[in-house]
């Protein structure tokens, strides 16, 4: 007799995927084990990554983190999708090497270097930007000058691009806590003084993948990391793994030890930044993002849990001695459930601007 496969509800898939975010409670953990636990956190905003560890830590202090980044134990990176992330300085130099076919696909077929590429020698130009960077961190805007120098009356602008081709890293003082600075870029080697490794293991990047966000579906894990031909890499890895069903009927992989909490577990309020995996590290959101919410998606908004799902979106608008945290939310809430989105608001405003006096404008009439 065949064995049926157990059916993992919308619920259950959501406290699944809260208790390995460590967003069921907050844990003491050091800032770059979580960073390597959740394979990396989006850095696109830089104070993305703080408040992602803020909302999953106990007794964060931002300065820890942006020390690791200042000492160069962690970077930030053009990574997963072709966007920036925060990964610890391991984890770059083990995961650049599986990410790099994807990058080099996305910027050669649909980013406008595809076609300026053709009037110049590629390597050439590849050598010439990575000698450029490794003399001196540059901006984008100052390698598109350089490259207009070299190669006058070619696309300078779109050839630019070719920057991303090569395993660069943002360098400081730009993503550290309480500072800012230009976007500048370096080679990883430059950086951190060791170079990537020339093979990549897409394996073992899928297994922790599922570990953090599991159960997933080939789908979802394709989503998050851009990688192609996830069904088959998954079928390699099947005798290793555990499947579920979700309600719909669709197959999901596991890892056979992650964590799959009883659905009932009550889920705090918890403010997210702009990007954060735990929102979008799915091709199917509805685990996380209820059907018809997409403003929360927006340029400068984050999102707020309630329940375990989104349930309203953040903006802090800051001052020199005033700040104006605004809530907006996509359904009603419940009287306690205003209070509490008001609480972990204003710890998030002490947290985010601790010498300004934050008002609180919590809209009572749900966003469509």
């Amino acid at each position: 007799m065949v064995a049926r496969t157990r059916t993992l509800s919308r619920r259950a898939l959501n406290r699944a995927l809260l208790e390995r975010q460590l967003l069921l409670r907050r844990r003491r953990l050091p800032p770059l084990r979580v960073v390597e636990r959740l394979v990396g956190m989006h850095a696109q905003v830089p104070r993305d990554a703080y408040i992602g560890i803020w909302s999953r830590v106990d007794g964060f202090r931002p300065q820890t983190l942006s020390d690791a980044i200042e000492d160069r134990r962690a970077v930030r990176m053009t990574l997963f999708r072709g966007t920036l992330h925060l990964v610890t300085a391991e984890d770059a130099l083990a995961l650049r090497p599986v990410v790099q076919p994807i990058i080099e696909r996305t910027f050669r077929s649909s980013s406008p270097y595809r076609t300026a590429r053709d009037t110049v020698d590629v390597d050439e130009l590849l050598a010439f930007l990575r000698r450029r960077l490794e003399e001196r961190p540059s901006s984008r805007a100052e390698l598109v000058e350089a490259i207009r120098e070299r190669w006058p009356g070619r696309d300078a602008e779109a050839l630019g691009y070719a920057m991303y081709l090569l395993d660069t890293c943002q360098v400081t003082p730009r993503g550290l806590w309480g500072r800012s600075g230009r976007a500048a870029f370096t080679t990883l080697g430059r950086w951190l003084g060791r170079t990537p490794s020339t093979t990549g293991d897409p394996e073992a990047l899928i297994l922790r993948y599922l570990a953090a966000f599991g159960p997933a579906s080939p789908a979802d894990a394709q989503a998050w990391s851009g990688l192609g031909g996830m069904g088959e890499l998954l079928e390699r890895l099947r005798p290793r793994l555990r499947t579920f069903r979700s309600e719909d009927g669709r197959e999901l992989f596991d890892v056979p030890r992650g964590a799959l909490p009883d659905p009932d577990t009550p889920a705090p309020v918890r403010f997210m930044p702009e990007y954060d995996n735990a929102s979008i590290g799915f091709r199917d959101r509805s685990r996380i993002v209820p059907e018809g919410v997409s403003l929360w998606t927006n340029a400068g908004w984050g999102a707020v849990f309630a329940d375990g799902m989104v349930t309203a979106r953040w903006r802090l608008t800051p001052a020199t001695d005033a700040a104006v945290l605004r809530i907006e939310p996509f359904r009603s809430l419940t009287r306690l459930e205003r209070a509490e989105v008001a609480e972990e608001g204003a710890r998030l405003a002490a947290f985010l601007v601790p010498d300004a006096e934050t008002t609180i404008r919590l809209a009572s009439t749900p966003e469509r």
